[in-house]
C-alpha cells in the first residue's frame, strides 16, 4: 500500500496551526489530568494527576455508568501593585474534567478514592460475573 501526501496542502495547514495564535492559552483538558490505569487483583487502579489542587477542589460523581472527576480552582484575588506585573502566567486556574466509563453495574460502594500530593488515587472493584446455575434456561428458544 502506498501513501500519497499532498505537500502543498499539508504544509499550508501545518504552518497555519503552528502559529502561536492557535496555541496560546489552551491546553486540552485530558492533558491536564494525566491518568495511569492499572488492573490488579480484581480491581482497576487509576492514578490521576491534579497538581496544585487541594482535596476540597476535587469531586467525583458516578452517573449512568460514567465516573466524572472534576477539579475546580479559582484564581486568587491579588491587590494591585504598581511595582509588580506579570511577565508570563502559566499556572492553570479554572475547572477541568475527565470522564471514564466504568459500566452501569458499578455502584458507589465499589469505588474508593484517596488524594495526596496532587495525585487522586481511585480504586474500582471490577464487577463479578453473575454465575448461572447449571441446567437453567437463559433464553427460551422459540421455534
Amino acid at each position: 500500500m502506498m501513501l500519497i501526501r499532498n505537500n502543498l496542502f499539508d504544509d499550508f495547514f501545518g504552518d497555519m496551526f503552528d502559529d502561536p495564535f492557535f496555541n496560546r492559552g489552551y491546553v486540552p483538558q485530558n492533558q491536564l489530568m494525566k491518568t495511569d490505569i492499572r488492573e490488579r487483583d480484581g480491581q482497576y487502579l487509576l492514578e490521576i494527576e491534579v497538581p496544585g489542587y487541594t482535596r476540597e477542589d476535587v469531586k467525583a460523581e458516578l452517573k449512568d455508568g460514567y465516573l466524572t472527576i472534576t477539579a475546580d480552582r479559582k484564581e486568587p484575588v491579588e491587590k494591585a501593585d504598581e511595582r509588580t506585573r506579570y511577565v508570563r502566567k502559566e499556572r492553570y486556574y479554572g475547572t477541568m474534567k475527565r470522564t471514564f466509563y466504568v459500566g452501569e453495574d458499578i455502584t458507589e460502594n465499589e469505588i474508593h478514592a484517596a488524594f495526596k500530593d496532587g495525585i487522586l488515587k481511585v480504586i474500582i472493584d471490577k464487577p463479578q460475573p453473575k454465575k448461572i446455575e447449571d441446567g437453567k434456561t437463559i433464553i427460551p428458544i422459540e421455534g
